[in-house]
């Protein structure tokens, strides 16, 4: 499915231009609920636990998600666009 369009190309630029920490957590505020926040980071913890070999039981248990969910990441991870696995290796790259 092909969902680009300049709309969505400015809301990306947008996320570039952020510079610092303060100002992501200013800007998604506004810009998203703290349930779609929270969402959102469950899913990458999700990524970055089953990246990292945990079990679908473990990942459950430490950032309380559906099992559902967790097979939706474990999709994208392994057969998406590498979205995923590029953000990853970009926080390993910063540690």
């Amino acid at each position: 499915m092909n969902f680009r369009s300049e709309s969505i190309d400015r809301l990306f630029q947008t996320f570039l231009n952020l510079k610092t920490i303060d100002e992501c957590y200013t800007y998604f505020e506004d810009l998203c609920t703290i349930k779609e926040l929270q969402d959102m980071s469950q899913r990458l913890d999700t990524a970055i636990l089953l990246s990292n070999g945990d079990s679908y039981q473990k990942i459950t248990e430490k950032v309380n998600i559906s099992t559902a969910t967790i097979g939706r990441v474990s999709k994208c991870l392994n057969y998406g666009n590498g979205g995923y696995r590029t953000a990853i290796e970009r926080l390993e790259e910063k540690k």
